[in-house]
């Protein structure tokens, strides 16, 4: 086995990097770290996560046999919270529940239709 230090970074083909920018800090407070002419990296939400907006507008929101991330909430009644930036930044949701008392998620999906759940467990 290689030890790492885990999931290190999700590269997603966007249509406009710097809407993706403004929608993933909106709602879950990632900050820039790098910018190109065709990309925009961010650091956040959890202490060792990046995004990276790749413009390519013919491939963005073409799931490509990825069919969804996530992002784990701390606190569980903060999952209204978490659907109304969703909503105010832009995106939709698409369902929401519980998977048991106390343990509810959220599948949203962001400007250019990449799908996330958002949970508490």
């Amino acid at each position: 086995m290689i030890k790492t230090h885990g999931l290190s970074h999700v590269a997603l083909s966007v249509a406009d990097p710097d809407r993706s920018l403004a929608f993933y800090q909106s709602v879950f407070g990632v900050r820039e770290y790098f910018r190109s002419e065709s990309t925009i990296q961010v650091l956040g939400p959890g202490p060792h996560d990046v995004l990276a907006f790749e413009r390519r507008p013919a491939e963005a929101g073409v799931a490509g046999g990825i069919i969804h991330f996530g992002f784990r909430l701390t606190r569980p009644e903060d999952i209204d919270a978490a659907v109304a930036a969703v909503q105010s930044a832009g995106g939709i949701l698409t369902s929401r529940g519980e998977f048991a008392p106390g343990l509810p998620y959220a599948f949203v999906r962001d400007p250019d239709g990449y799908e996330i759940e958002i949970w508490f467990e």
